[in-house]
């Protein structure tokens, strides 16, 4: 029985007898002692039933924190304009003192300080409104990836987004074999402004407790720093897979089918931002499985991954009937979804930048009334929409599998203009975590604050969530997949930004689909592919015979040769920069990590001094 009994039935009233029968004393111990600290008038603790469901959509709507368009269940959010984004500054790790060296450059806090700032901050945050009381799962429920989540949040719209982001958890509770393992988080919105926005933002905290697997996040509104279950719930689980055993990846999850051989591959890939991940995720003719986040783990000698949601929190912006066509048109069904930090025109319909149709002059956007020509533009940059997976047209049949699903290829893609080639497989396992995930980058561009073309490192397109020192996770990805042996998934790269001398992009947008089924034919063995010295790379007759089949282009073999030469100089100054940052970020990453690249770089000196400095497919051969 919870200390907190009293407390709880004051606060819960008439839903208390839900908590109560989930007979579940962490759990009551939890929303009591931040349901006391919080100080709520009232709590409404949801079930996984559609009423309370119902509830918090209209509650959502009734305190203005969303508003109804035109098209029926959809309805507009929007944050306050300081409050668009993850706040990567005060996002911190509390890590007790004597471990905080080992964390190396992560964002760390004293547990200790953070919990008497926090608690500061929390105290009576929330009087004079209800709080929402919601349980959810990561993955399918009642499976082997099955994380339970609590969520105390004084905000409808944070509640109503993660029950189209999430499964439903009340259930999952009831059933769990260990009720103390779950992930807990508390959230607060604090005081509101004119707008209904935060108020507080220079008190804005979101503190990860990663011992007791706790988020604390306050006077925030923005969902990348409030709905638990994203990248809150990610953290917390990159550190409870580094302790026992498995992954938690920043990667989509998808499959490839091939008609004609009546197959179908997944893959699994990471993108930093800006990089292609959510285009390849959503490739016209592929299915989907999840666009985000995903779990792998080893079910009976399998490598298998799960989508942990069930919904997708997407970048609006440029999301057009011609790039987008699946997305696009969902967008406009009468299905429940949230937009947010749009335009809402004069029609009440949402409109953002880059939607390809012409758009209305004048309206309310994130920044309140709006007319075109002023400083403020349509949409924000990072203006999202919400919606149920489900409602998707390429959605594979196994996307809930409570076993997930088994992954046959793992793709990592960077943007640079001038380095790698397209698409090339790594030698093994262990190289292609070495040279393709650890040396990713993405090149800066003019929608960058800052030099245009300056290569950014994002090892694993996961530096920010990574909750543990960074050797650590690199050494835990290396041998989670040396267990598989033979039977473990192929590493590739991608590179859809390579440039021509002119500056051009060497291919189109939907070349990605050609460099995709590549992949999946050598998964399957059936193409043949030139050695280079970081991998092997498609030879001229298959990728000319894909761009014909699935695009209905030529390619021309001036361009193949271009495209897919290996330049020593920058692969060597690309080796050099992640050494640099690994010495800095990552002062206890193995050394034979170090010594691989050494003699990489040898490797690649030696071929420039063979080659004069470009390696042409077919020619490494020669030279080696």
């Amino acid at each position: 029985m919870s200390k907190y009994n009293a407390l709880l039935q004051k606060k819960l009233g008439n839903t208390y007898p839900k908590l109560a029968a989930l007979n579940n004393e962490k759990l009551a111990d939890f929303f009591g002692e931040y349901i006391e600290l919080c100080n709520p008038d009232s709590v409404y603790f949801c079930d996984d039933s559609e009423a309370d469901a119902e509830y918090v959509r209209r509650r959502a709507v009734g305190l203005g924190e969303e508003k109804p368009l035109t098209r029926a269940n959809t309805t507009m959010h929007y944050d306050g304009v300081g409050d668009q984004a993850r706040d990567k500054a005060n996002t911190r790790y509390m890590v007790p003192a004597d471990r905080i060296a080992a964390m190396g450059k992560l964002n760390c806090i004293d547990t200790e300080a953070a919990m008497a700032e926090i608690k500061t901050i929390m105290k009576d945050i929330m009087v004079g409104k209800q709080a929402i009381a919601k349980l959810f799962c990561e993955c399918p429920t009642h499976g082997p990836f099955s994380i339970g989540c609590a969520q105390l949040t004084d905000s409808c719209y944070v509640a109503h987004s993660e029950d189209i982001l999430y499964r439903r958890g009340y259930r999952h509770f009831m059933d769990m074999k260990d009720k103390n393992d779950f992930f807990r988080f508390c959230h607060s919105a604090g005081e509101p402004d004119e707008n209904g926005c935060c108020a507080n933002l220079q008190h804005r905290r979101i503190y990860q407790d990663l011992d007791n697997n706790i988020v604390f996040s306050m006077n925030a509104q923005y969902a990348g720093n409030t709905v638990g279950l994203k990248k809150h719930a990610m953290r917390l689980a990159i550190n409870k897979a580094g302790r026992e055993g498995w992954l938690c990846e920043h990667m989509f999850v998808m499959s490839v089918p091939n008609k004609a051989k009546a197959r179908s591959t997944y893959f699994v890939g990471a993108f930093p931002s800006a990089c292609g991940k959510t285009s390849t995720a959503m490739i016209p003719g592929e299915k989907i499985v999840g666009d985000d986040i995903a779990y792998f783990k080893n079910i009976n000698g399998e490598f298998r991954a799960a989508n942990v949601e069930c919904g997708i929190f997407g970048i609006i912006k440029d999301v057009n009937g011609d790039d987008d066509p699946v997305i696009y048109a969902t967008l406009h069904e009468p299905k429940e979804m949230i937009f947010s930090n749009v335009l809402t025109g004069p029609d009440n319909n949402p409109y953002w930048d880059g939607m390809g149709i012409e758009t209305p002059k004048t309206g309310v956007n994130y920044a309140g009334p709006w007319t075109e020509g002023g400083k403020i533009p349509i949409s924000h940059g990072n203006a999202r929409y919400t919606l149920r997976m489900d409602y998707l047209k390429n959605l594979d049949p196994a996307w809930n599998d409570k076993k997930g699903v088994k992954v046959d290829g793992v793709l990592y893609g960077g943007r640079d203009s001038d380095t790698c080639v397209p698409c090339e497989e790594s030698f093994s396992w262990e190289d292609g975590i070495i040279m393709k995930a650890c040396t990713l980058e993405s090149e800066t561009t003019s929608a960058t604050i800052g030099k245009e073309g300056v290569r950014v490192p994002q090892p694993m397109a996961n530096l920010d969530f990574i909750t543990y020192p960074l050797g650590d996770y690199i050494r835990n990805n290396i041998e989670f997949g040396k267990q598989f042996g033979a039977d473990c998934p192929k590493i590739f790269s991608t590179n859809y930004f390579l440039r021509t001398p002119a500056g051009k992009f060497c291919t189109g947008k939907l070349a990605k689909k050609v460099w995709l089924h590549w992949f999946e034919g050598r998964v399957h063995g059936e193409y043949e592919a030139w050695e280079t010295p970081t991998g092997f790379i498609p030879k001229y007759e298959d990728v000319k015979r894909l761009f014909k089949t699935l695009l209905a282009e030529e390619y021309a073999l001036e361009d193949y040769t271009y495209q897919f030469s290996f330049r020593c100089d920058s692969w060597i100054a690309k080796l050099e920069r992640a050494k640099a940052f690994f010495a800095e970020m990552a002062p206890a990453l193995a050394e034979e990590v170090y010594t691989y690249w050494d003699k990489k770089i040898a490797e690649f000196k030696a071929a420039k001094a063979k080659s004069g400095g470009t390696v042409k497919p077919g020619e490494w051969e020669k030279i080696k």
